[in-house]
């Protein structure tokens, strides 16, 4: 869940390298296989253990599972046989056809899917029981490790297999995957487009073909170039439709890829065409600009070859673009992040990520519908500064992912309502006001909000600054959250809650004796009456006097402050050093009260003695200090309650643990001490949390 740091600073994607262990250990793949081989044993994962637990979590088996290894089914075990393709992939006794479908897609990319599978992996020579995997997650590869007891009823897999029954890499990457989102039941229902993007760290695009934009045939020819996965189906409307053959060779509910986007000359002019792949091998489009039809006659040899056009039955033909929008509905794409991408490959997209987090009370807003809350949000300011190539906007994709959704359903987390706002920004770089949103409309926003995994859309805009606003559809969902920027052209980004400022006013020197005003009189009367004898106030007579006081104040609730917030209060205040307030240190702590009841009743926007916790961070500033998400929702998770309102002695202390942590990490600052190598945000962090 979230609450955990993250720095909101723009990252760039990874670049290839080895992927991050994850085994409990600590140890890698390499490690743990060769200790394996040195005590002659077969590797147990602890991890995910042969268990129902790693089975379901909300539903008992059915049959009486039975954890076998590969060599334990058959006499002969591969990885591998014969290269791996879309019939070593056979669905079993779960509901993960989008998984197996994108291990399908997976298939046809060979560097992808080395990258995913590493092919040095065997039954063979050094066989420990131990496999690995890798998978992209919110911007980072991990390299899973599995042992290779997999769930079998009567000797034969359970869930997914291979046709060829000593082949066993599908069914392995389906556990290892399993292992990634906590169970094999977390992986029922989900889109292929999830799971590509885990196998390649891209991002996904998906079209109603007859709702594309004009510039459709462009999009998908930059995407082919860039090196991206294209994918392609006809929907079905019924399930006896699945798979039912049209009479133009097409496939209903079957999963097509693109290959090729190109034109070509005929009869003077030129005929803009699609390739696509049928993954079965066979089973082809037999309308215009098929393998056989007549219009390839009047193409020249040099054309035909040039576009690799043949009469083979191999499930990959040319068509038609316009016949292509006509026969097929949807199209997904994944467009791949620049470490998945070949060294050669013509053009890269430029790409930022923002990890960051949505919490209740803080940053939690909910979207523009709740005006209230919604300036809260985390805000990411994007910066178009070059045009495309030839045009006068700049594209750009924006991609938000809520994190970790599917292993948390064995807690009851669903997949919250997801979606973005995009508004042209004023010079500032502040966080923006609720009263912006107030009085401006958005340039450009996602689709719709959804409950999926990640909602992503593509955009045209001029070139100049602007502020993109990633929020759950309601206030107070919390998740954590990646969100990524894909641009044709260099963009910049920046989190406008990443600087943290204290602006506190000097302290004011004692005042020079003069004839005193009948008020001051009075107040002089009153801390004599506090002080006693000593003419000094301890922390007792403090805690004694505020309590008396602030309780009689009709316009703030308040509950109470203890004698240790008294003592911070004297800490703060105390110039002398011997942990009492004299006259003038306590009339300038009067001052300052006066000042943040005040403030906090400025915030107190509905009058009723409490202020929202979306205000906190307007009275923060208010009081001198700036404050980014991360320590607003340390400071809400602390001092609001579950109405996500704070009483004036939260307000009050809060702020003076913020005074007294700036006030040290000042005087450690000027005394050059090591502590000052944290941050001021680090510092203030530790400070709230003692």
């Amino acid at each position: 869940m979230p609450y955990t740091y993250q720095d909101s600073r723009p990252q760039a994607p990874p670049l290839p390298q080895t992927a991050r262990a994850t085994h409990s250990s600590g140890k890698t793949y390499e490690e743990l296989k060769r200790e394996c081989q040195q005590k002659g044993i077969l590797f147990e994962d602890c991890d995910f253990p042969a268990t129902d637990s790693s089975l379901f979590f909300s539903e008992r088996p059915s049959i009486p599972f039975v954890w076998k290894r590969p060599g334990d089914i058959v006499n002969d075990p591969q990885f591998i046989t014969g290269g791996a393709t879309r019939t070593d992939i056979c669905q079993g006794d779960l509901g993960d056809c989008w998984l197996l479908a994108a291990i399908a897609s997976l298939t046809l990319n060979d560097k992808t899917l080395a990258r995913v599978v590493p092919q040095d992996q065997n039954f063979g020579t050094g066989y420990a029981g131990i496999f690995h995997f890798q998978f992209w997650q919110h911007s980072e590869w991990l390299d899973i490790v599995i042992d290779d007891r997999l769930p079998t009823f009567k000797g034969r897999l359970v869930f997914l297999h291979s046709a060829e029954h000593n082949e066993f890499w599908s069914a392995l990457l389906e556990k290892a995957y399993a292992k990634l989102n906590g169970s094999y039941e977390a992986l029922k229902g989900g889109s292929a487009i999830e799971a590509m993007e885990d196998f390649t760290g891209g991002v996904g695009e998906m079209y109603e073909v007859r709702k594309a934009p004009d510039n459709f045939h462009d999009i998908l020819e930059k995407a082919l170039k860039k090196g991206s996965m294209v994918g392609c189906s006809i929907d079905t409307s019924s399930i006896a439709e699945s798979e039912a053959r049209t009479p133009f060779g097409l496939i209903k509910g079957h999963a097509y890829s693109v290959t090729g986007i190109d034109e070509v000359s005929y009869r003077g002019r030129k005929v803009e065409l699609i390739r696509i792949r049928n993954p079965w091998g066979q089973v082809e489009w037999n309308g215009p600009w098929s393998d056989n039809s007549s219009e390839w006659r009047l193409v020249s040899p040099s054309e035909r070859k040039r576009l690799c056009q043949t009469s083979l039955d191999d499930g990959e033909f040319w068509m038609k673009f316009e016949d292509f929008k006509t026969h097929f509905d949807k199209v997904e794409i994944c467009n791949l992040t620049p470490d998945a991408l070949a060294g050669n490959a013509a053009q890269k997209w430029e790409v930022t990520v923002h990890q960051g987090s949505w919490v209740r009370g803080s940053t939690a807003g909910g979207c523009r519908n709740f005006l209230e809350t919604f300036w809260t949000n985390p805000q990411i300011k994007l910066c178009l500064t070059e045009k495309d190539d030839g045009q006068d906007e700049c594209t750009f994709l924006v991609a938000l992912m809520q994190k970790d959704r599917r292993k948390l359903k064995k807690i009851g987390a669903e997949m919250l309502t997801i979606g973005y706002s995009i508004y042209e920004s004023p010079s500032s770089d502040d966080h923006l006001p609720k009263d912006f949103f107030r009085y401006h409309a958005s340039k450009a926003r996602s689709k719709t909000y959804i409950n999926l995994r990640e909602v992503s859309d593509r955009f045209q805009l001029p070139p100049g600054d602007y502020v993109l606003i990633p929020s759950t559809f309601e206030p107070h969902r919390e998740a954590d959250f990646c969100l990524r920027i894909f641009s044709e052209k260099k963009a910049i980004t920046q989190d406008l809650d990443e600087n943290v400022a204290i602006d506190l006013p000097e302290p004011p020197n004692p005042a020079v004796t003069q004839q005193e005003t009948d008020e001051e009189k009075q107040f002089r009367a009153l801390f004599e009456q506090i002080s006693g004898e000593d003419l000094e106030i301890s922390a007792e007579e403090l805690e004694n006097v505020l309590n008396a006081v602030l309780k009689k104040t009709k316009s703030i609730k308040f509950k109470k402050l203890s004698l240790i917030s008294c003592r911070n209060i004297i800490s703060l205040m105390d110039s002398s050093g011997n942990g009492k307030l004299g006259f003038n240190e306590f009339k300038i702590f009067w001052d300052k009260l006066k000042k943040w009841i005040n403030i906090f009743l400025l915030f107190d926007l509905d009058k009723s003695g409490t202020m929202s916790s979306y205000e906190l961070r307007n009275a923060l500033k208010a009081s001198g200090f700036q404050l980014n998400n991360y320590l607003l929702q340390l400071i809400v998770l602390r001092y609001s309650d579950e109405q996500f309102q704070i009483d004036f002695d939260d307000f009050l202390n809060c702020l003076i643990r913020l005074e007294n942590a700036s006030r040290v990490f000042q005087e450690l600052s000027m005394k050059n001490k090591e502590v000052v190598n944290l941050n001021i945000s680090e510092f203030i962090s530790l400070a709230m949390n003692i």
